[in-house]
């Protein structure tokens, strides 16, 4: 009797690069009249290259400095493939961070798509990563302005000022749509909300701590 054999199969999703130096996103194209004519690249469509304007490798203002009055005491804008159509299967993202004095912090997040290469412009950052599993070590370095720090893919990553000014920090990312997890918001805001015994056993916390975080981040 012949028994039927499943192999599993591996699945390696990268973000596709196009022939031609560009492909873009496009909003309204009233040249294509159905779906079968649209050309679809990393889910965007594509622009007809002799459609191309200056604007679609454009963005007003994207990157000023943004008010760092909050909880944390930072403020972070990014552009990406969704600001600056153009972007599609480059490869590429950017973005800015403003740090107040004395502790403002980007706390504990990772780009799940994106490499991360950080430029300090001005101030003095403590940076640092975690490896992943089975070692968990913390790779940490505090950066002066014109300092270059990278933080490898998907790793778990963190910049906070420790100096007395203002710091500015830009992102370099290897990806047109890096992607922004924030572990905190994530665990302990998420919508519907985590069951309340996954967090106490997998952190290890009293079921008061774990109830007072989900109230803070919910």
């Amino acid at each position: 009797m012949n028994k039927e054999v499943v192999a599993p199969v591996l699945m390696f999703v990268k973000e596709l690069s196009s022939s031609h130096p560009f492909c873009f996103l496009l909003k309204a194209n009233p040249v294509i009249q159905s779906e079968k004519e649209k050309v679809y690249v990393n889910g965007k469509f594509c622009k007809d290259p002799k459609l191309v304007t200056e604007n679609d490798f454009f963005y007003a203002s994207g990157l000023n400095t943004r008010n760092t009055s909050n909880q944390l005491g930072s403020a972070v804008s990014f552009v990406t493939v969704n600001e600056i159509p153009g972007l599609n299967t480059l490869g590429l993202a950017l973005g800015r961070a403003d740090y107040a004095p004395n502790g403002g912090l980007f706390p504990l997040h990772t780009h799940p798509r994106g490499t991360e290469t950080l430029l300090v412009l001005e101030g003095t950052l403590y940076v640092g990563f975690v490896t992943s599993n089975p070692d968990n070590r913390l790779i940490s370095k505090v950066l002066n302005p014109g300092d270059v720090f990278v933080f490898p893919i998907g790793l778990v990553h963190f910049q906070i000022n420790i100096g007395k000014t203002n710091a500015v920090a830009y992102g370099f990312f290897s990806s047109q749509n890096p992607g922004l997890i924030i572990i905190a918001n994530t665990v302990f805001g998420s919508k519907p909300l985590i069951n309340i015994n996954v967090l106490t056993k997998g952190f290890q916390l009293d079921k008061k701590v774990v109830d007072y975080l989900q109230k803070q981040f919910g």
